[in-house]
């Protein structure tokens, strides 16, 4: 029986992009360029780790984030990064560079060379926006607001 081919789910992957966009604003706040807000995140009362951003370029139109995140854990595994476009005139944000790995493309053939899956790029996006709604969540900074 032959397999149907994955069809990308672009409601779905530019929902995403539009709420990590509202997510990666609302952390970033005033940050210039250069600048790097560290958040400080926190589970059950224990520190665990920060999430850094840095406001890598802006422009009028689009802005790039390096999200990483710092830990207990850096001396045993390679901690999460990744590169983040912002597209200011449709309010989207897009993960284009993941573990020094660029330009995903919306869906795959599986299986491939590379292992990726048929929708690499959705939960590429996806787990963005999980590590910021954490952020916002557990998250605890001093030069920010309250964290809501």
């Amino acid at each position: 029986m032959p397999r149907n081919a994955y069809v990308t789910d672009l409601k779905t992957l530019q929902g995403e992009c539009t709420a990590n966009f509202i997510r990666l604003t609302r952390l970033l706040g005033d940050l210039e360029v250069g600048e790097t807000r560290e958040v400080e995140l926190v589970t059950h009362g224990r520190r665990v780790g920060e999430l850094c951003l840095k406001l890598q370029e802006r422009a009028p139109y689009t802005s790039i984030v390096r999200v990483s995140q710092r830990g207990i854990l850096d001396s045993l595994i390679e901690t999460p990064r990744m590169r983040v476009h912002l597209y200011h005139d449709v309010r989207m944000a897009e993960v284009t560079d993941f573990q020094r790995q660029r330009h995903f493309d919306g869906r795959y053939r599986y299986p491939n060379s590379n292992m990726h899956q048929p929708d690499e790029k959705l939960q590429l996006n996806r787990f963005l926006g999980e590590w910021l709604d954490h952020g916002l969540a557990h998250g605890h900074s001093l030069d920010l607001p309250q964290l809501p």
